[in-house]
């Protein structure tokens, strides 16, 4: 198994359904004035599942051999982006998901024709149950966040903004399993060694960040946070070592910042975006000196909430 590479990145781009790739970017000349920086989103809500996750499912789906039918877990995005692809190749695909998982998600998952079954009380107790299942059945368990074939179509996103044009002096991606942040920071280390790669986690969900920071992976025993998406209590091994590969600082906000971000970005440029898809904006929200007159690259990566005016 090897690490993501800017290579697979490329080649990510014949295998991802053409409705993911060429997202918009989005700025705001007032939101750069509050917030005295020069941002720059990647809007990966502006695609049929409202989230990145087709780019990696659909270059992971590519790669398969077999027929096998898929397992999964998902909050939810994944568990779409893995269903669009899989009914491309019409195989069967069952997804595990927590009782406790947005609505929209699940629904949206069923549409597109998974088995979704709900099990335990969060993501990585879904997780543990998906597995099970697809060793009892001898399906195909597919891990976000555990094959470099998944991080490198995430890392797409990245490509375009530099196909784009930016050279920013940081990006600030949202960290939940992995995957994103690994396959952004293995594009832009190749095509822009200067900027900084920042994972911003949840401080609810520590888990993933602390294990990145340290190197040593410990689960934890709960997550507390609105941000589902990357609410992980179970860093997977891999994916640690892959986004230490690439990362340059980890940051933990808070709910309080996560949710201005997302009332900014509903204000200045109209868009919903759920709260794991606002974490890399919550870290500007919550301290704004360190990011003072710098230009940022922020993927918005996924836009599910069931309620987004309350």
């Amino acid at each position: 198994m090897h690490y993501p590479r800017p290579e697979g990145v490329i080649a990510a781009l014949r295998h991802i359904d053409p409705i993911f790739l060429e997202t918009p970017m989005r700025r705001s000349d007032a939101l750069d004035q509050a917030l005295d920086a020069s941002i720059v989103f990647k809007d990966e809500t502006a695609n049929p599942i409202r989230s990145f996750k087709g780019r990696g499912a659909g270059h992971f789906i590519a790669g398969l051999s077999a027929t096998t039918p898929l397992v999964c877990a998902s909050a939810g995005n994944f568990g779409q982006g893995l269903a669009w692809a899989a009914r491309r190749r019409e195989l069967p695909i069952t997804v595990f998901a927590a009782h406790n998982a947005v609505r929209c998600k699940l629904d949206a998952m069923r549409a597109l024709g998974a088995d979704v079954r709900l099990q335990g009380d969060d993501f990585d107790a879904a997780k543990r149950a998906a597995r099970a299942h697809a060793e009892r059945k001898g399906y195909c368990y597919v891990e976000d966040g555990a094959h470099a074939a998944i991080a490198e179509g995430a890392g797409t996103l990245a490509l375009e903004l530099t196909e784009a044009g930016e050279h920013p002096d940081a990006i600030l991606v949202p960290l939940g399993n992995g995957a994103l942040a690994a396959g952004v920071g293995a594009w832009m280390k190749h095509a822009r060694p200067a900027t900084r790669i920042v994972a911003v986690g949840a401080a609810g969900a520590p888990a993933m960040a602390r294990a990145v920071e340290t190197g040593r992976i410990a689960e934890t025993a709960h997550v507390d946070t609105i941000a589902d998406g990357i609410a992980v209590r179970v860093p997977i091994p891999y994916a640690v070592d892959a986004v230490r590969r690439v990362t340059d600082q980890v940051l933990l906000v808070e709910d309080s910042a996560i949710r201005a971000a997302m009332a900014l970005l509903d204000k200045h440029l109209g868009l919903i975006v759920e709260p794991a898809g606002a974490a890399g904006l919550a870290a500007i929200v919550a301290d704004p000196a360190p990011w003072r007159g710098q230009r940022i690259a922020v993927p918005l990566c996924g836009g599910n909430l069931d309620n987004p005016t309350a």
